[in-house]
């Protein structure tokens, strides 16, 4: 047994090790201009040449409690922090969803998604793909996402937040574009993930190049695994009244809601090679708007041979339009051929609206001087809506105007009937 001062030694190194660990968290905490920052990494992702890794990663690291979201930024990186090139590990895409785990459960997850439109996937709050290092992502004050209300998260659950990492090792590759379009006769594939037989003439996309697959590479190639990460920066307020809450939107132009009246959003389709000299494919799809409000931000996403993307009102108007950067040399982050980046739209606030039941179009543009698969074309926006504030509330406001007005106009008539019985008194 320990001697009573044994026992206060052990107790005072924990609580210094405990203040020390504190210190440490916090530490991790930037603070700049108002906005507090943390850099995260993914668990690990091993890969070698040719290889695809596409997990789901549970329970991620996030910040915690009621706080505004301003922007979430990412990108892969090797175990010495530094920078992997997309020649080397092509980011296809990355999502961020916002789960409600039930305490003491592991299996019982209710998903929290954004706000629309598709009835089933897309719920993402965050997320890209080759793209990631040169798109913006910030929402300009004094806008932000809302996240960690513990009003709005079930009794008995917690929010969490989870990650689907699609990364394609392309080193070595005989077709590295043709890997990154997820081509099935570079993967050898013919059934999916589950088993089942693709369906035929599908030549190319996520059902052949899913988890554990491998691009073909060039013969003698020696396999040499390396281990990357996920390096995400999320900005954040801590959450107040003086921050507007936005909503959320993506917008897939494989929408099937015009010819359907149902939002299945198919998520990827082909572009055939132009046989003619016009070698700009456009898809579209159109959607009645659920909501009314303010665009106060827009990206649209495209893979490979994607030219650029609109959304149009119901008048024709652009609502917003957006355009990929590609890059042109060697470096990280200009990497030639691939889409490094997406131009943003920034309207000035209350500049651009939607009307609730407005009809919105999506166009998504690619070139079509040869075939590609499993593109996509995603538009992302976010919106400050129609007030939040029940109706009862509005009914409790409004009659405690009104109450006020009848007291302030009964002052008045007393006052005014006070001063003639003086006047008259005199």
């Amino acid at each position: 047994m320990m001697s009573p001062g044994t026992l206060g030694v052990v107790f005072l190194l924990a609580i210094v090790s405990l203040a020390t660990c504190a210190q440490n968290s916090e530490a991790r905490v930037k603070l700049e201009n108002g906005l507090k920052s943390m850099v995260y990494l993914s668990p690990k992702i091993t890969l070698h040449p040719g290889l695809v890794s596409n997990k789901t990663y549970y329970d991620i690291e996030f910040p915690k409690g009621h706080i505004a979201v301003k922007s979430f930024n990412a990108e892969v990186v090797d175990e010495a922090g530094d920078p992997v090139s997309l020649q080397e590990i092509y980011v296809h895409h990355w999502v961020a969803v916002r789960y409600y785990q039930r305490k003491g459960v592991e299996n019982d997850r209710i998903i929290a998604g954004n706000s629309g439109l598709c009835d089933h996937g897309r719920s993402q709050f965050f997320g890209m793909g080759s793209e990631t290092r040169k798109t913006s992502t910030y929402v300009p004050d004094p806008y932000g996402i809302e996240v960690g209300n513990p009003v709005k998260v079930p009794v008995g659950y917690e929010e969490k937040w989870m990650f689907d990492i699609h990364a394609i090792d392309t080193r070595g590759a005989v077709d590295a574009i043709g890997c990154n379009e997820c081509r099935c006769n570079l993967f050898n594939v013919t059934e999916d993930k589950d088993g089942m037989p693709l369906r035929p003439n599908y030549v190319g996309g996520l059902y052949c190049c899913y988890d554990g697959t491998q691009c073909k590479v060039k013969n003698g190639l020696q396999s040499v695994e390396r281990n990357v990460y996920f390096k995400y920066t999320v900005k954040w307020v801590d959450w107040s009244d003086s921050v507007i809450p936005v909503k959320v939107f993506i917008l897939d132009v494989t929408d099937t809601w015009q010819n359907t009246g149902i939002h299945n959003c198919l998520f990827e389709y082909e572009v055939e090679k132009s046989a003619t000299n016009n070698y700009t494919n456009t898809r579209r799809s159109r959607v009645r708007f659920p909501t009314a409000g303010d665009v106060i931000y827009g990206f649209a996403q495209q893979y490979f041979g994607g030219i650029g993307s609109a959304l149009y009102g119901e008048d024709g108007r652009v609502i917003c339009s957006s355009k990929p950067i590609y890059g042109k040399g060697k470096n990280i982050g200009d990497e030639a051929g691939y889409i490094v980046g997406m131009s943003t739209c920034y309207p000035k606030p209350g500049s651009v609206k939607i009307a609730k039941g407005e009809s919105i179009t999506l166009e998504s543009y690619y070139s079509s001087k040869k075939k590609h698969t499993g593109v996509l074309g995603l538009f992302y926006i976010l919106i400050h809506g129609e007030s939040n504030v029940p109706i009862l509330l509005w009914g409790v406001a409004l009659f405690g105007l009104g109450l006020f007005v009848a007291v302030l106009v009964a002052h008045q008539r007393r006052k005014q009937n006070e001063d003639e019985y003086q006047s008259i008194a005199t």
